[in-house]
C-alpha cells in the first residue's frame, strides 16, 4: 500500500485515478474544489475525499459571474493560488503526490520536504512551450482565438522542474516534452480511460450520414478545419458542447445541442455514424474513447492521442489519423470512415474484447504498475 495524495482544482481525470488506485488497495486522499457529494457520484469513497469547496466557494462564485461577463481570466490565478495554499495546509503524510501541472507548487514542495514524497505532475496537454507556440500561430490567424498567458508558462515550467516524473496521456505529448529538453525517462505515458458502465455499443443509426463533434467548438480543436472538410460531402454535422471562439455554421446541415451532462452523451453518440476531432493541439480527448466505446469510428488529427487509442483496439481500422491541418486528408478520412460505418448493421460492437483495455480500470492498473516500479519497496 502506498499513501497517495492527489491534488487537482477540478475533477478532470485524476478523480477517476483516485478511485482506481483506492480500489487497488492504496491509501488515497483527493484534494480539490470538487464537493464531496459530487466525488461520490463518480465512485470515490467518502474516506478518500478532502474537498476544499467551502474554503473556495466565494472565489468560485465570483469567478462564475465574471466568467459569464467575459472577465474571469484575472481571477483564475487567484483561485488557483488559493487552492494550492489551502491544500498545502491540509496535506496529510504521503509517499507519493500526484498534482495537476501548473497548480500546486506549495503543496508539492511541502510533500517533498516533509515526507520525501515522490512527485508526479499530471500534464494532459503538450509541453507548455509547444502548446503556446501552436496556439499563438492560431491566434495570429484568428485574433479571437484563445492562447496561453505567460503566467501559465511560468507555472508549468516550474512544476516540470519540481517533478520526479511527468505523466502524460499520449505519444505526441511525450515527443513535445523531449523536443523541449525533458529526458524521455522522466516521462510516463498512460492513455486516459472511459467509464464502460456509461458508454457501451450502440446500434447503427437510421437517417442521413452524421458526423459528430463533441467538445468545445473552437479553433484549438480544429472546428474551422472540420467545416471546410465537410464542404462537398453530403454529411450532417451534430455538435455537443459549449460554443467557443470559432463561429458555428448557420447552414441547414449543422446543429449544436449545447452543453450536456455526461450522462446524456451516450444518446448523442447513438445519433452519429462517425466521430471527428481534427484538433490542432490536444493531449488525448476523453470523447474519443467514449465514441469508440459506443461503436463509432473515429477520424482525428495526429495531435489528439487517437493513435494511442488505436494501438489498444482489437480493430485499429476504427481510428483514422490524419496530419494536423490537412483538410484534404481530413475530408478523405471522413469519406472512408463514413463508408465503413454505413456498411455495418445492428449493434456496433467492433472493439470486442479490447474494449476493456480502454477502461478506467485498465488505466489504473497501468498506473499501479508504474508506481510499484518507482516508489521504494518500504512504502509498498
Amino acid at each position: 500500500m502506498v499513501r497517495i495524495a492527489i491534488a487537482s482544482p477540478g475533477r478532470f481525470h485524476v478523480l477517476d485515478l483516485a478511485r482506481e488506485l483506492h480500489s487497488l488497495g492504496h491509501e488515497v486522499r483527493f484534494y480539490s474544489y470538487v464537493p464531496g457529494f459530487r466525488s461520490k457520484r463518480f465512485g470515490l469513497p467518502e474516506a478518500c475525499g478532502r474537498s476544499i469547496f467551502w474554503w473556495g466557494a466565494p472565489l468560485l462564485a465570483l469567478n462564475r459571474v465574471l466568467g459569464f461577463l467575459g472577465l474571469g481570466a484575472p481571477l483564475n490565478s487567484v483561485q488557483r493560488a488559493w487552492c494550492d495554499w489551502v491544500t498545502s495546509t491540509r496535506l496529510e503524510p504521503c509517499d507519493v503526490m500526484i498534482a495537476m501541472s501548473g497548480c500546486f507548487s506549495l503543496s508539492i514542495a511541502k510533500a517533498k520536504k516533509r515526507w520525501n514524497a515522490v512527485i508526479l505532475v499530471e500534464r494532459a496537454s503538450r509541453h507548455i512551450n509547444s502548446q503556446k507556440e501552436i496556439l499563438d500561430e492560431v491566434h495570429a490567424l484568428h485574433p479571437g482565438a484563445a492562447t496561453v498567458p505567460d503566467v501559465d508558462v511560468h507555472r508549468e515550467l516550474r512544476d516540470y522542474a519540481l517533478a520526479d516524473r511527468i505523466v502524460v496521456p499520449s505519444r505526441h505529448v511525450v515527443e513535445s516534452f523531449v523536443e523541449n529538453g525533458v529526458p524521455r525517462e522522466r516521462l510516463f505515458r498512460n492513455p486516459f480511460g472511459v467509464d464502460l458502465s456509461m458508454f457501451s455499443p450502440t446500434p447503427v443509426p437510421a437517417g442521413p450520414p452524421t458526423v459528430l463533434m463533441v467538445g468545445t467548438w473552437c479553433y484549438r480543436k480544429g472546428c474551422d478545419l472540420l467545416v471546410e472538410a465537410l464542404r462537398g460531402l453530403d454529411f450532417r454535422l451534430l455538435h455537443a458542447g459549449p460554443l467557443g471562439d470559432c463561429p458555428f455554421p448557420s447552414g441547414a446541415g449543422f446543429e449544436t445541442l449545447g452543453i450536456l451532462d455526461q450522462t446524456k452523451l451516450k444518446e448523442v453518440y447513438a445519433r452519429g455514424h462517425i466521430m471527428a476531432l481534427p484538433s490542432r493541439e490536444e493531449g488525448l480527448a476523453f470523447v474519443q474513447a467514449q465514441a469508440l466505446a459506443c461503436g463509432l469510428g473515429l477520424v482525428c488529427s495526429d495531435r489528439t492521442g487517437g493513435d494511442d487509442l488505436r494501438e489498444i483496439l482489437e480493430d485499429p481500422g476504427l481510428v483514422t489519423v490524419v496530419k494536423t491541418g490537412d483538410v484534404g486528408g481530413l475530408r478523405e478520412g471522413l469519406r472512408q470512415a463514413m463508408r465503413l460505418a454505413q456498411s455495418k448493421k445492428g449493434l456496433r460492437d467492433s472493439s470486442g474484447a479490447s474494449l476493456e483495455k480502454l477502461s478506467w480500470k485498465a488505466y489504473g492498473l497501468r498506473y499501479d504498475a508504474f508506481l510499484r516500479g518507482l516508489v521504494p519497496a518500504k512504502a509498498l
